[in-house]
């Protein structure tokens, strides 16, 4: 590949009429930071999706012609522009595809939608789609769309002429008439509506008749399997690849597809061996990424989980388990993670998702030849579906490495419920037969986890949120120390150009927020005290609600108490996605106002009330603790096994929640002349010896409270610079655990990047070396007598300039970062 892959940064396109102020970020305003994204490190830029979409969507995954590059953001033209400034400064592309759905919420602009609204199984697009039009599909055998927003509206129908084509309208709703079915706007609304190849349904009687992306009706699911669809909608990118415009493409979602591995395949002809080829794949803990799969890794959702793992206080387990279970009635331990989980996929798949179980059952009883399965009533069969869907441990378990997963779910499920045993022969004999159940059961499967975990269960749960992110396993309370280095290992040596995150735009809670609420680990007896001061001062609505919002507040709370309106109306946002994601005492399908402004008043007198300053002042030492973990963790990161994305704006300190949030516009100008000022060279003892002397600095590190951001840049470029420097000691080297001797070894995660096999460590090239637990090691009094030993020869930390050698006291090593980065000195 022309220009190798080092290090990503992740920008969020937009449109202008996606703001409401009318600013857009698009190709050209990329191209505009690209001398900036260049001085600062990065090889890549990493693109979120660039195909047609709504033009109002904020995030372009709701693509409506995957044909054409998103005239908003500037077209292929305006790509083509952004791709000659990013690789005259010696960057490449990323772009981020959405093979699994389009955009159907507005129909009229999805021309393939749009056609199979209007002429059903002829169109020359049905087949794009995944659409049941079986008779007993619930709509007659018509496309069934959850519509209508109460039983019987049907009459609120009519006709409209609009640029002399014929709609049928339902208030703002618009959808195409077949030919020959209407004569004018005068005809009968009834019987011209019967002669549709559509259904509009109430929207609460679950009759659905496309797949979605997980429950969202307005994201219809295509069919890759099929090869005109595949070449269809890749033929754009054929386009790009043949003039060199990107050199890698991310897969968003590709569990959703009928097939993943034979997808992927044909994908990886289409890029060609030498380019980047990522899935957005979530792996549970355990689970590990087929290697068979025809892609470079994953986005890293499994590497965010052992990066912020790793710095949590475990011996604080106990203690904030017992927090939560006063006030929400769970300890949330990995017991009572899975039964909350399963549980609450029994209720998604029996809700939100019936539609998809109850298709998936007619696809069992079509998919068995033989009439066994024929005493197996419905509702059981349903039960049973739902009861194995809510069981399985991971997205879906259809890969080859997986086979074992589904076997042992029905044997231990056979075992505990004899009643269920003809049911359950009904579904295997369906799953052998490898036709539409085979395929409907896997990707109900993935629905059903990302609903019923992340997008509920992780809204529930709280006894630290901060570990409560996609690919995440809250139960487990972190990450030895053990486990991480092991895990490092492994993607040194399988997966080295995998990518890995702290940030992404799905992220429900920044990387900095996740490190404030991670250092509450540190202080779990002053949390203890602190959650019942507030409680008994401003009680909570709600306790589990109020534990599962204080814990985010003290994640976004400034460290000097200054409350902003902007703040206050970002976690109001927050506070309503919250609760509703939830779905306890509100939803979003049902909304439950006298609760939310309950809890929205609470959360005013939280800002602005008796506890206020109790916040400001619990949150000092956190915040402090926070930059310390925030610039370590940031740092392995960096240097890590796998190839580092920095999402947009968090090579400054971020404070971004879920989306909207964390898609903010960034303040690339501050960003570049602080870089410029770190260009100039910075004397960093005697700013660290100015801020000794500023009253509002206390504790280690005085400067980081100054000079954050600038700290935080510093450590973000020098990392970057030392893979573009060094590319050898990564992807290809070896990764080995630097280990600390002295009293203070634990507070050390430390790893040596290079050539691991070489005697005497001469093939070691870099030495990441990060700060674990501060507060406490500043309780204790330091690193005291702690040190490091070196292998032979110098080593330059590029944070310092210093030049350390042999064993060397970690005070020293930590004099003015609580991170270093070392060089082998040539």
């Amino acid at each position: 590949m022309r220009r190798p892959i080092t290090a990503t940064y992740r920008l969020q396109l937009r449109g202008p009429q996606a703001d409401p102020m009318g600013r857009s970020f698009g190709f050209a305003e990329a191209a505009a930071q690209v001398p900036y994204l260049r001085d600062l490190g990065v090889s890549h830029l990493y693109l979120s999706p660039i195909f047609t979409a709504d033009p109002t969507s904020t995030h372009n995954y709701d693509v409506t012609d995957p044909t054409e590059v998103n005239p908003e953001l500037g077209g292929v033209e305006g790509l083509r522009e952004l791709a000659a400034a990013a690789h005259g400064a010696g960057i490449g592309l990323i772009i981020d595809i959405v093979p699994n759905h389009l955009g159907v919420e507005n129909p009229r602009l999805n021309k393939w939608w749009w056609d199979v609204l209007k002429n059903g199984q002829d169109s020359e697009y049905e087949h794009y789609f995944d659409i049941d039009w079986h008779e007993d599909n619930g709509a007659g055998g018509k496309l069934g769309m959850p519509i209508l927003g109460a039983p019987g509206d049907e009459d609120k129908l009519e006709l409209r002429e609009d640029e002399g084509e014929l709609l049928l309208a339902y208030y703002d709703h618009v959808f195409p008439v077949a030919e020959g079915t209407c004569s004018g706007v005068d005809d009968d609304m009834q019987a011209v509506y019967d002669r549709q190849s559509y259904r509009l349904m109430y929207w609460r009687d679950g009759v659905i008749s496309y797949r979605r992306f997980f429950s969202v009706n307005g994201l219809a699911g295509i069919r890759q399997e099929d090869p005109l669809v595949f070449e269809h909608t890749h033929r754009i990118i054929r386009q790009l690849i043949a003039e060199d415009l990107i050199d890698g493409v991310r897969v968003d979602h590709p569990d959703g597809l009928s097939d993943p591995f034979g997808y992927l395949n044909r994908l990886r002809e289409v890029v060609g061996p030498d380019r980047w080829l990522l899935v957005e794949k979530i792996l549970e803990v355990d689970e590990v990424l087929d290697p068979r799969l025809a892609v470079d890794g994953t986005t890293g959702y499994d590497a965010l989980r052992e990066l912020d793992g790793v710095f949590v206080a475990r011996a604080a387990e106990e203690s904030l388990s017992m927090l939560a279970l006063q006030h929400t009635g769970s300890t949330w331990d990995e017991a009572a993670m899975t039964v909350s989980q399963q549980q609450l996929k029994r209720e998604v798949a029996g809700e939100e998702l019936s539609a998809e179980i109850r298709r998936l059952a007619r696809a069992i009883r079509r998919d068995n030849f033989s009439t066994a399965g024929s005493a197996v009533s419905e509702d059981q069969l349903l039960t049973t579906i739902t009861e194995l869907v809510a069981a399985m441990p991971v997205y879906r378990a259809d890969y080859l490495s997986l086979s074992r997963v589904p076997a042992t779910i029905v044997a231990e499920m056979s075992r505990r419920f004899p009643s269920r045993r003809p049911a359950l022969d009904l579904i295997v004999a369906a799953l052998n037969a490898d036709g539409e159940a085979k395929v409907r059961f896997a990707q109900v499967c993935g629905a059903v986890m990302a609903k019923g975990v992340e997008d509920t269960t992780f809204y529930r749960a709280c006894r630290l949120v901060a570990l409560q992110e996609v690919g995440g396993a809250p139960g487990r309370f972190g990450v030895s120390s053990a486990e991480f280095h092991l895990l490092q290992q492994e993607r040194a040596l399988l997966w080295p150009k995998a990518m890995t995150t702290l940030s992404t735009h799905d992220t429900k809670r920044g990387e900095d927020v996740r490190a404030r609420i991670i250092e509450l680990t540190e202080r779990p007896r002053e949390f203890f005290e602190f959650i019942h001061r507030i409680v008994a001062m401003v009680p909570a609505p709600d306790a589990a609600t109020g534990h599962f919002l204080l814990q985010n507040l003290l994640g976004v709370w400034p460290a000097d108490g200054q409350i902003t309106e902007q703040l206050k109306e970002r976690f109001r946002t927050y506070t309503i996605k919250a609760v509703r994601e939830a779905s306890v005492h509100t939803t979003w399908t049902d909304p439950v106002e006298p609760f939310e402004k309950a809890v929205l008043d609470w959360v005013e007198a939280l800002f602005d009330g008796p506890v206020t300053s109790l916040i400001t002042e619990f949150v000092g030492p956190l915040a402090r603790g926070a930059s310390i973990i925030s610039l370590g963790r940031k740092l392995l990161q960096i240097t890590g096994p796998g190839i580092p994305d920095i999402y947009q704006g968090t090579e400054f300190f971020d404070d971004s929640l879920v989306d909207p949030d964390n898609r903010r516009f960034v303040d690339y100008t501050a960003r570049q002349q602080t870089l410029e000022i770190l260009g100039e060279g910075v004397d960093w003892d005697d700013l660290a010896a100015e801020a000794e002397c500023q009253e509002e600095t206390t504790g280690a590190y005085p400067h980081l409270d100054l000079y954050g951001d600038r700290v935080k840049l510093h450590i973000v470029h020098e990392g970057l610079k030392v893979r573009q420097d060094h590319p050898e000691y990564f992807v290809g080297g070896d990764t080995e655990a630097v280990f600390a001797e002295g009293s203070a070894d634990s507070h050390l995660i430390g790893l040596a990047r290079g050539h691991v096999d070489i005697p005497g460590g001469e093939g070691i090239g870099v030495i990441t070396l990060a700060t674990r637990r501060p507060l406490r090691l500043a309780e204790r009094g330091g690193w005291e007598a702690t040190t490091v030993t070196l292998p032979e020869g110098q080593w330059l930390d590029r944070l310092t300039g210093r030049v350390h050698e042999a064993t060397v006291p970690l005070a020293e090593v930590f004099a003015l970062f609580p991170t270093a980065l070392l060089v082998r000195n040539v």
